[in-house]
């Protein structure tokens, strides 16, 4: 037997109840006149009685309406009230996302196995600062590049990438495989602000110096499509890691470079000491680990 009453035309039983207005309860509704009028006329003719008298005048509310609206309330209050408690077991089963750093000074193909397979939250920025967030709370694990200053944090290192050379396709350079520091000592090199990794910058300095290497410098921009066209305009060179060379750009060569080792950039997992569930998680998808879990001052001595 179909029932006389459900939660939908008790809905717009109310709509209309609340207003005295088929205008403004379709409104409401986010639904055009006609096809309320006719829903409630349904009603009326399941329940056989007359819930609104409609004249001139407006719309009011028979006795039977009135006798219906408390009840109809009463549903009403009971099914947002199912529906909040529901929620909440849902936000309760459904697990916060993981709040992940991510350096902005590598690129990461091996993140992209961890979207889609967990909730994550990435929050993209350079390495010190993403170890701030990490200290203040704001992040469970951090993806850096290394050496960075991390001092009680917990550090794995993932893989270390060689520097390579990235210069317009069109450059002379280019026809080599192998380049030197020595080959690009008169190009002018994009190069980042000591702010952004101090301690990295610290490490390619001592390199530059062992070298004789202290070409003209550019800012190398922030975003790293913006300097791959400034490259592929043939403004100047960069060194970037080796992941780089997975971002193709027109006009853009890479090129390896014979003292990209000793200009390598770690990257590490960063934890909290009370967050290794959180590492040992994460470091199940990023896949294996060159090293044992080690405290930053080694990975400094080692770099």
């Amino acid at each position: 037997m179909t029932s006389r009453l459900d939660s939908r035309a008790l809905a717009l039983f109310l709509a209309v109840a609340d207003t005295l207005s088929f205008r403004q309860a379709a409104q409401t509704l986010h639904m055009t006149q006609p096809p309320l009028s006719r829903a409630i006329r349904e009603l009326e003719e399941r329940l056989g009685l007359r819930l609104f008298e409609r004249d001139t005048r407006g719309v009011a509310l028979t006795e039977a309406g009135q006798l219906l609206l408390p009840h109809a309330r009463a549903v009403a209050r009971s099914l947002h009230e199912a529906q909040a408690a529901l929620a909440r077991v849902r936000e309760r089963a459904t697990p916060a996302p993981l709040r992940l750093g991510v350096t902005s000074a590598v690129e990461l193909p091996a993140l992209r196995r961890l979207q889609g397979r967990l909730a994550l939250k990435l929050v993209s920025d350079t390495s010190p600062r993403l170890v701030r967030q990490l200290r203040a709370g704001r992040l469970d694990a951090a993806v850096v590049a290394l050496p960075t200053e991390t001092h009680e944090l917990d550090v794995v290192e993932l893989e270390r990438q060689p520097m390579l050379v990235a210069l317009a396709a069109s450059h002379t350079l280019a026809r080599r495989r192998l380049l030197r520091l020595a080959d690009l000592a008169q190009e002018a090199l994009f190069w980042f602000e000591r702010a952004r990794q101090p301690a990295f910058y610290d490490h390619c300095q001592q390199v530059f110096a062992q070298h004789g290497f202290a070409p003209p410098r550019l800012q190398e921009p922030a975003d790293h499509h913006v300097l791959l066209a400034e490259v592929a305009a043939g403004k100047g060179v960069a060194l970037l890691p080796q992941s780089f060379s997975g971002l193709k750009r027109a006009g853009v060569s890479y090129r390896r470079l014979a003292e990209g080792q000793a200009l390598a950039v770690g990257v590490g997992l960063v934890t909290p000491g009370d967050r290794r569930p959180v590492r040992d998680l994460l470091l199940g998808w990023l896949g294996p680990v060159p090293g044992p879990q080690t405290k930053q001052a080694e990975l400094q001595a080692g770099a």
